[in-house]
């Protein structure tokens, strides 16, 4: 995958991709999202947070990706992503069968497509004021787009922290690793959407990594 890292591309063929959930600080906030998914049927994590393993084919900075069914849904979220000795952030969403995951929330990560911005920042330019970063999403309903996520990356567990819970320096050896960090709450509540927009703001650098994409819907044989 191509990416730019300011203005010089840089290519990465990713070996390993983790997804990060119940990433919260706030014990109140992780407790609104488990409540937020058991009103859909998924039964509460095993641990705070949880590292799954999803295929690194699944990341895609493509504008469109297909599911199966109407019950799937984004989830914006911060990307960590480890090349070598470099860390570099970036955005992504972990899109999420919300069908499956009822079932099992490791196999309904597993059945989308990942998408990424296809921008990255060097994680030294931004390390100093991570808390200070905005994530947030938009859904197109009806129409129009309305608000769907937004926080500071001060709701979500230290990046550097969850890198290290994570493993990435050791994965790292195989190549290339992305995360995806966690989310917020949906205003709301958790709903599909065709086409999702999504937005990781730098407000001291007045700049900011942004990804839209629509999702085909392709009809659930039985």
């Amino acid at each position: 995958m191509r990416f730019l890292n300011g203005e010089s591309p840089i290519d990465l063929d990713f070996s390993h991709l983790v997804v990060a959930g119940w990433t919260g600080r706030d014990q109140k906030a992780i407790a609104h999202h488990i409540d937020e998914l058991a009103a859909l049927g998924v039964a509460p994590p095993s641990a705070t947070p949880l590292y799954y393993r999803v295929a690194a084919a699944t990341l895609t900075t493509a504008p469109r990706i297909e599911v199966v069914g109407t019950g799937s849904s984004g989830e914006v979220e911060p990307m960590v992503v480890q090349h070598g000795a470099r860390r570099f952030l970036g955005l992504g969403s972990d899109h999420t069968d919300r069908a499956l995951e009822a079932h099992s929330v490791a196999l309904s990560k597993q059945v989308c497509a990942k998408p990424c911005a296809a921008a990255l920042w060097p994680w030294e330019e931004v390390e100093d004021r991570l808390d200070r970063l905005v994530c947030e999403s938009w859904i197109c309903e009806n129409g129009s787009w309305v608000a769907y996520q937004a926080g500071t990356l001060a709701s979500i567990r230290p990046l550097a922290e969850l890198a290290a819970g994570a493993g990435l320096n050791v994965l790292g050896v195989d190549g290339p690793v992305a995360m995806l960090c966690g989310t917020f709450g949906a205003i709301g509540g958790v709903r599909p959407a065709r086409r999702f927009r999504m937005r990781l703001s730098d407000p001291d650098r007045n700049r900011a990594i942004g990804h839209e994409y629509e999702t085909i819907v392709l009809p659930e044989v039985a």
